[in-house]
């Protein structure tokens, strides 16, 4: 008899149901929300299984690497679509979702979310603690500029470097004020050095890594968003297409369609933030910073001209993304000129 179960996994307990292939349920009970009691309760009590479906969420990955290292058949469901099921029953409660969820593996009626390795997820938790402290930085730098501001204090335009010594320089004469500052002057110090740490780091990683190397051939990217592309899409085979890779980050328009209305919208916004930045970002850099010209740049160019410079640059990011994901699959390296193109 095949059996499908449904964990609604939570910090101390996960409630487990399994049921039969006509829906029937079997068990229902709350484990632990350890990966190895959640197995040996499958094992004992559903002998049988097909599949184990649980939704996205902060221990989703552990879950699912672990359960898969036990031999269970496990599917990570996305939170959207299974709340769009799920909310159909009347009461909201643990049992009444891995309930569902069993219903919604036995029935096929989900998506399922690839998860990244370990490897990708590490990356992506460096990208972030960098992302994080860089706003800090700012913070740090908006709030004495700030307080400077009050005494009549005018920091005026600094680079990184010499932020530091031009606050020190309005400071000369002002040791109450000084006094205030030191405080966010040291802290922004550590962050700044806690920062280029984190950016060897990356770089090191870059260095090391021969696909994020190719990456970087292309005109606008960087180590930070090849490794931030890299890690997001971890396994570019699950792409049947280069194309997908651009509606993958949100960078292509929404669409609503019904009888005779049919009407595009903005760009959809899904999937990784942060990748869309960096591909946003880099789009910038490659239609007003870099000095080479490219068919790429030239499409973007032709593209201002027509729809204006925000949509070009969006335009751009996603083909960036397009051409990242092929320079990946193919093992090649950017095309500057439309000659080593046809080539």
């Amino acid at each position: 008899m095949t059996q499908y179960v449904g964990l609604d996994v939570a910090d101390e307990e996960t409630s487990v149901c399994v049921v039969d292939q006509e829906g029937a349920v079997l068990v229902e009970a709350k484990v632990a929300s350890e990966p190895a009691a959640i197995a040996a309760f499958i094992r004992a009590r559903a002998p049988h299984v097909a599949k184990v479906g649980f939704e996205t969420g902060p221990l989703a990955v552990w879950h699912w690497h672990e359960l898969r290292q036990l031999g269970l058949p496990v599917a990570c469901l996305d939170a959207r679509h299974a709340q769009a099921a799920l909310s159909c029953q009347i009461n909201k409660t643990d049992r009444n979702d891995a309930f569902g969820l069993a219903q919604l593996v036995r029935m096929g009626w989900y998506r399922e979310v690839q998860v990244k390795s370990y490897g990708s997820h590490y990356v992506r938790a460096l990208l972030r603690v960098r992302s994080l402290l860089v706003r800090s930085r700012c913070d740090f730098e908006n709030q004495v500029r700030g307080l400077l501001k009050i005494f009549g204090l005018r920091l005026g335009k600094t680079g990184r470097k010499g932020f530091a010594k031009r606050v020190a320089e309005l400071l000369e004469n002002q040791p109450a004020v000084e006094a205030l500052v030191a405080a966010l002057l040291k802290v922004r110090q550590t962050i700044v050095e806690q920062i280029a740490t984190l950016d060897a780091d990356l770089r090191r990683m870059a260095k090391g890594s021969a696909t994020v190397r190719r990456l970087t051939t292309v005109p606008g990217i960087g180590p930070i968003t090849a490794l931030a592309f890299v890690s997001a899409v971890d396994d570019p085979s699950r792409f049947r297409k280069a194309s997908s890779v651009g509606a993958y980050f949100g960078l292509t328009p929404r669409r609503y369609q019904s009888g005779e209305i049919d009407r595009p919208g903005r760009v959809s916004k899904a999937g990784d933030g942060m990748v869309r930045r960096c591909l946003f970002e880099a789009a910038v850099v490659l239609l007003t910073r870099v000095a080479g010209w490219c068919p790429l740049k030239a499409w973007g160019t032709r593209l201002i001209k027509r729809i204006g410079l925000h949509r070009a640059v969006v335009a751009v990011a996603r083909k960036l993304a397009v051409i990242l994901h092929c320079i990946w699959v193919d093992g090649t390296e950017f095309w500057w000129t439309r000659a080593a193109t046809k080539a």
